[in-house]
């Protein structure tokens, strides 16, 4: 793509985002979601591959029905209430309405249909900025509508962490586990953020590191099914120790950052008098540590038939630059002795 193409596309990635972000009137929020979506979809499709192209119409469909259903909720609430301002949502149709289209936008069960699908139609850079940026301007909007209805974000929560579980456990497809896996993490912010919305941030900041650290990881060793996680060994050992441990992290094993929001959620809605909600959530955060080591294995525990088209990647020294990742790595598995100072930061 030409460089100037790209500049002007992720230019209107960010402006989208920020306009969202600086919005306090629905038709704002409104268009900077539209800029955020019509910015991606040249990007999704760059490749113009079948399955590029089928991905990128399939999320455009998707997120035009939720900016639809978004405007249709906001003229609503401006229709029933004379306001159109986003912290001044007093009707319980619009506001519900609204979720609802935000969870669409974001991917949460049961609407998260097309993210799977999406996901594994884009090479890993796109699906990075899919994954991550693209979650920054819905959730803005749902930290702002409050009150929200409270049980239909509890509902939304402990589905997205249900089905983010079972649906990864038969995938072999690389995108598609990082895509339930998306949908897993989404659940648990969704679960705490009517209780506490820093809880939320905090978790969707070390949800964003940890995704970094993996979508990077595999975009460096050339990996999109599990088969070929076995032949990471030759491509770059030092890598192929680390990236168990961030999938690991991404299951919220204790020892690692990944444990530190999972553990402050469930505290959270053991405070809230919630605890058999926290117990279905913890036992759902077992669904998604399967296919976590199920990957590990493959990658650790596996290896390729040593022939010369496995060994001989070991001769090549990777050309992508290694710096974001071993930062990003390093945030994703050492920041747990920080527990004390995030806690006493993000849970006012």
């Amino acid at each position: 793509m030409n460089p100037y193409i790209l500049a002007t596309l992720l230019f209107g990635l960010g402006l989208g985002t920020t306009i969202t972000f600086a919005s306090s009137h629905w038709l704002f929020a409104w268009m900077g979601l539209e800029i955020n979506t019509l910015a991606i979809i040249p990007l999704m499709a760059q490749s113009h591959h079948p399955r590029a192209v089928e991905a990128t119409t399939k999320y455009f469909l998707a997120q035009a029905t939720a900016a639809a259903m978004l405007l249709f909720a906001s003229i609503s609430n401006a229709w029933l209430s004379g306001q159109w301002d986003i912290h001044q949502m007093s009707h319980p149709l619009p506001t519900t309405l609204i979720t609802l289209a935000l969870a669409l936008k974001i991917g949460l069960a049961p609407l998260h249909t097309w993210m799977p699908e999406v996901l594994q139609g884009l090479d890993l850079t796109t699906g990075l900025i899919l994954s991550t940026w693209q979650k920054l301007a819905p959730f803005c909007l749902l930290l702002q509508v409050q009150p929200a209805n409270a049980t239909l974000l509890l509902v939304l929560g402990i589905t997205s962490t249900l089905v983010g579980g079972w649906g990864g456990l038969n995938q072999t497809q690389l995108r598609k586990i990082l895509a339930y896996s998306s949908i897993a993490h989404l659940g648990w912010m969704i679960l705490v953020l009517q209780f506490s919305p820093s809880l939320t941030f905090l978790t969707l900041l070390v949800y964003f590191i940890m995704t970094f650290s993996l979508f990077i990881s595999f975009k460096i060793s050339n990996a999109t099914n599990i088969n070929t996680l076995a032949t990471s060994w030759a491509k770059a050992p030092a890598l192929t120790s680390i990236i168990p441990l961030i999938l690991l992290s991404l299951g919220g094993l204790p020892p690692l950052t990944g444990f530190l929001p999972k553990w402050l959620i469930l505290q959270e809605l053991t405070k809230q008098d919630l605890a058999p909600l926290a117990t279905v959530a913890a036992l759902s955060a077992l669904l998604s540590l399967f296919f976590y080591l199920r990957l590990s294995y493959a990658m650790t525990l596996t290896m390729t038939p040593n022939n010369l088209t496995a060994t001989l990647p070991w001769r090549l020294p990777s050309l992508q630059t290694t710096l974001p990742l071993a930062i990003t790595s390093s945030a994703t598995i050492c920041l747990l002795p920080l527990a004390p100072a995030t806690a006493a930061l993000f849970t006012w």
